[in-house]
């Protein structure tokens, strides 16, 4: 199985950046790439709490991975360490084979050497039916759109 490994540094606290990563409203503006929008279903942030996303494509499309348009998928925070650490487990809501299987995304963070906050986003275990390079690719558009936003909350 693939998985997508990305540094991101990003000018603003780890106490901001982490906020964003557990907050719902957080995550439905920047945990979407572009062309897509957003709508979080259910989002209990602690340990053990779950979550359902959804992620619809602007325009028609038949390469949604649960309908034509649209990715739902639905994890749990597996840990959470204030202003560390978030470890989720993800798995697509799927019929197709090549598509399903848990996910593990980890988001580490730590005090940048010239101010702010490095950022390493791992998405482990991805499943053989998700293109790694499109995987990837999402990932650095969902991450920067994070990025923007915090750096838009912490100079305020």
């Amino acid at each position: 199985m693939a998985s997508t490994r990305i540094g991101k540094h990003i000018d603003a606290p780890r106490s901001v950046v982490y906020r964003l990563l557990i907050d719902a409203e957080a995550v439905a503006t920047w945990m979407v790439p572009t062309g897509m929008t957003s709508r979080v279903h259910e989002f209990d942030a602690k340990v053990g709490g779950g979550f359902r996303i959804s992620l619809t494509y602007d325009e028609p499309t038949d390469t949604g991975k649960t309908t034509a348009r649209t990715d739902t998928f639905g994890g749990r925070f597996v840990t959470l360490i204030p202003d560390e650490q978030v470890v989720e487990v993800i798995e697509f809501e799927t019929e197709k084979p090549d598509i399903r299987g848990e996910m593990t995304v980890t988001y580490l963070l730590t005090d940048a050497d010239e101010g702010g906050t490095d950022l390493m986003a791992m998405h482990e275990c991805v499943p053989p039916g998700v293109a790694p390079d499109e995987n990837e690719v999402g990932w650095r558009i969902s991450l920067g759109k994070l990025a923007d936003l915090a750096e838009s909350v912490a100079t305020g």
